[in-house]
């Protein structure tokens, strides 16, 4: 594995596996506690989680005020633009945000520190994602910031310039000056 260099936040982190392949298909290295530390990355993972979307959904941005989850996310199926956003007041790159598009065919991954919000947008038909967390899912402390929040200026590449495809709860997300945040 190795981790390419100088994303806009030092913090995230693009991890590129070794992948080893041959007319049989592949075999690849997702997690490595050895090599994660290497990179910086001492983390306790509790749980993993798989969802599937269609091609113009748009999940997030999302985290977790209380228990916030350090995540390795990357896609197996398909192509994502995956957003980490730092929600960290007292980080210099704090409202900075850092897009990678993972997908199935670069099996790239990223590493989102707790203290960020996280998201995605299906470039693909489909995309089934996986996250490895370092803690557990709580809804009730779970908050969302608007995809398109003017003051964070993402440029999400959307397809034929058409509105994402939201849940309820991300069409309702607040801005960031409305959001709670890390210290």
């Amino acid at each position: 594995m190795k981790v390419v260099p100088n994303t806009r936040i030092p913090d995230v982190v693009v991890i590129e596996p070794t992948v080893f392949g041959d007319e049989r298909g592949f075999f690849m290295e997702t997690w490595s506690k050895r090599a994660f530390a290497e990179f910086g990355i001492d983390a306790n993972f509790v749980q993993d989680n798989h969802s599937l979307s269609s091609q113009g959904i748009l999940r997030g941005l999302h985290y977790q005020i209380k228990h916030s989850q350090g995540k390795v996310v990357r896609v197996i199926a398909g192509e994502v633009f995956d957003i980490a956003v730092d929600l960290r007041k007292s980080s210099a790159t704090f409202g900075q945000w850092v897009g990678e598009k993972l997908s199935a065919e670069n099996k790239k991954m990223l590493w989102v520190p707790p203290g960020f919000a996280h998201g995605f947008y299906v470039l693909s038909e489909s995309a089934e994602f996986t996250y490895k967390c370092t803690d557990y899912y709580m809804p009730e402390y779970e908050r969302s910031v608007r995809w398109d929040d003017p003051e964070l200026k993402i440029n999400w590449p959307l397809l034929e310039n058409k509105a994402p495809i939201l849940s309820k709860k991300d069409q309702d997300a607040c801005s960031l000056q409305e959001a709670e945040i890390f210290d």
